[in-house]
């Protein structure tokens, strides 16, 4: 908030390494960054990225659809080769870098497809024909979707959080499935979706647990706000 501050800040670490000052950020890591100043918003983007992405899976031209993943994928070990013909069939496809692609869009600005990519990352040992054709749809999807976008404001600060669970989601562990949001302006700053650690007995219990873990992030991120100076309200 201090420009003076800034400025010592950034001789100092000069002291200490090589580096150079080219200005406000415009891109980092496959992440687009546009700045309005004069409406305070600050917009995060992937879509060259993700055109990348799809051009290396030969995605390029598939035809787009509305869901991260379709309710008739029902994921499981089932599903995994059986033979040796299959296995090496499915050697040849690029599971886990296809895969490894869609965790860094959905780390960085993808909220949601956390679910998805959480369900077909759990057979990266080894993959079946059924799921990579949820990986190919959840490529798909973001085909149809590039332009979406992480837009945040500068002029709501309220930190807001929603948590939820499913009950036994896991076709092969029966664990439930913990997954949370945080916003920040009504813009996403901290999101999960992941297996819980135990086996619930009651949707009550995977509820709970999905809150515990919700709300410890929350602290976090309330500290967080406070030393940047926008504590949050009791």
């Amino acid at each position: 908030k201090n420009m003076q501050e800034i400025k010592v800040l950034k001789k100092q670490l000069s002291e200490s390494f090589d580096m150079k000052d080219l200005g406000a950020a415009r891109q980092i890591l496959g992440m687009r960054i546009t700045r309005d100043r004069k409406e305070r918003k600050l917009t995060l983007s992937q879509e060259e990225y993700i055109k990348k992405v799809l051009d290396r899976f030969n995605m390029q031209d598939a035809k787009p659809v509305g869901t991260p993943l379709a309710g008739h994928f029902k994921l499981s070990k089932e599903q995994c080769p059986k033979t040796e013909q299959e296995r090496n069939q499915m050697s040849k496809v690029p599971y886990s870098s296809a895969v490894g692609s869609l965790m860094y869009a959905m780390v960085c600005t993808r909220p949601d497809i956390a679910h998805a990519v959480g369900a077909v990352s759990r057979f990266m040992s080894d993959p079946g024909k059924e799921h990579w054709q949820a990986v190919k749809w959840i490529l798909r999807y973001l085909r149809g979707t590039m332009g979406t976008v992480l837009c945040y404001s500068g002029s709501d600060t309220t930190l807001r959080g929603y948590v939820d669970s499913d009950m036994a989601g896991d076709v092969d562990s029966r664990r439930s499935t913990t997954g949370y949001i945080y916003t920040v302006g009504g813009t996403a700053v901290s999101w999960i979706s992941r297996l819980q650690k135990l086996v619930a007995l009651s949707t009550t219990e995977a509820e709970y647990v999905a809150a515990t873990e919700a709300s410890k992030e929350m602290i976090w991120l309330q500290q967080l706000l406070e030393e940047l100076g926008h504590k949050q309200e009791e």
